[in-house]
């Protein structure tokens, strides 16, 4: 057990989700489930890393929102651009989610998706939280991580479902989470193809395609995936319908929520974080069945001592 699970405590959590993973892939039991069944889903912010005060994609649009609200300046008059524009932050985390999350989209509209990432991976390779100082790649959680190689070892297909912007975290989950693109579902704006002389490229509209989030994230689990997942880890009030959905097959199935509750090491936040609420699922998680991990008393460390940037090609 500890040599998967190294920076998890003892405790009930791990033990649990040890025990799962156990009998799942026994073969001849009971609770066996075939690999190509073993499915997990993980949101990314505030599950996989650090989402406090802002999630990082917001972050990396804050340095385009002047650019585009200059060509544009009636975007001013929706609150979200004008709080960016602003680096308004306390204004920002008391707007809707999707409101939010308008400008980071529409910010880098126009470019092609080989343009994005590069442009992505340039600004991981060296953007910095601003409250603690440390790359925001050092802001993932490293149980986290351990529990997606622990499930990889299993036979366990893990995919990341997550509100942020799929090409954004399709940049970095290979080269941080050993998840490759083709297993990253998310928000997604429109795209068109285009010619360029024998090649063809796709170009990112600022029109928004899906916003993976709530109930959308079971639609496009159905839709990219095909499989309900047995296994399945969210952090807030946005994850909800998938935990439930998880849940609700036949069979043996896991659903955890992440609760930041260790001020001294990261945050401590839950209901109270208007962009990504943890509420509902907080008051109802042992109704609905789903376990809850405590930052503070499941984990034995947070982060990583040192993380390498992510790399600027990939």
């Amino acid at each position: 057990m500890d040599a998967w699970l190294p920076s998890w405590n003892e405790g009930t959590a791990k033990s649990t989700i040890v025990g799962f993973v156990d009998r799942v892939c026994a073969t001849g039991g009971s609770d066996f489930v075939p690999p190509a069944e073993r499915i997990a889903v993980f949101d990314n912010d505030g599950t996989l890393w650090c989402e406090y005060p802002m999630q990082v994609q917001v972050f990396f649009a804050l340095a385009e929102v002047h650019r585009l609200v200059t060509q544009n300046p009636g975007l001013l008059a929706k609150p979200a651009f004008k709080a960016m524009v602003d680096g308004d932050l306390k204004a920002l985390a008391t707007l809707p989610k999707k409101e939010v999350f308008e400008p980071v989209f529409a910010t880098h509209a126009g470019m092609t998706v080989d343009e994005f990432r590069t442009k992505a991976r340039a600004w991981l390779h060296a953007a910095r939280h601003p409250g603690v100082g440390q790359l925001f790649t050092q802001g993932a959680f490293t149980p986290m991580r351990e529990l997606l190689d622990y499930l990889g070892a299993h036979q366990f297909r893990t995919y990341i479902v997550t509100g942020g912007g799929v090409e954004f975290v399709r940049a970095f989950a290979e080269s941080l989470y050993g998840i490759p693109p083709e297993q990253v579902i998310g928000s997604s704006t429109r795209m068109q193809a285009e010619v360029q002389g024998k090649d063809i490229v796709l170009r990112k509209r600022a029109e928004l395609g899906s916003f993976d989030d709530r109930e959308e994230k079971v639609v496009n689990i159905a839709l990219h995936i095909g499989r309900r997942p047995i296994f399945a880890f969210g952090n807030s009030d946005g994850d909800l319908a998938m935990l439930r959905y998880t849940l609700g097959g036949p069979g043996p199935r896991q659903a955890w929520y992440l609760h930041h509750d260790d001020s001294e090491r990261e945050f401590a936040y839950d209901r109270e974080f208007k962009l990504s609420p943890f509420a509902e699922g907080l008051d109802h998680a042992n109704e609905y069945g789903i376990g809850v991990v405590s930052m503070k008393h499941d984990w034995q460390r947070v982060f990583d001592d040192h993380a390498d940037a992510i790399p600027e090609t990939a």
